[in-house]
């Protein structure tokens, strides 16, 4: 599996490179883990859903039920 740096992701998913940290550090990329200082993020990984959006209220529901 190829990995990339949160650096790459941000650009990709036009996000800051701290937020992608962020993400990381809370679990919320899937298959990332930390080497160091510096974060290893799967090449495939999707960007998470934002929690402050519709989508993401309606998803966190149906997990509740």
């Amino acid at each position: 599996m190829d990995y990339v740096t949160p650096k790459d992701k941000a650009k990709e998913w036009c996000l800051t490179q701290r937020r992608v940290e962020v993400l990381c550090d809370k679990g919320r990329i899937p298959g990332a883990y930390r080497l160091g200082r510096v974060w290893a993020i799967p090449k495939d990984a999707e960007k998470p859903i934002d929690g402050r959006t519709k989508e993401a209220k309606l998803v966190k529901h149906d997990e509740e039920q």
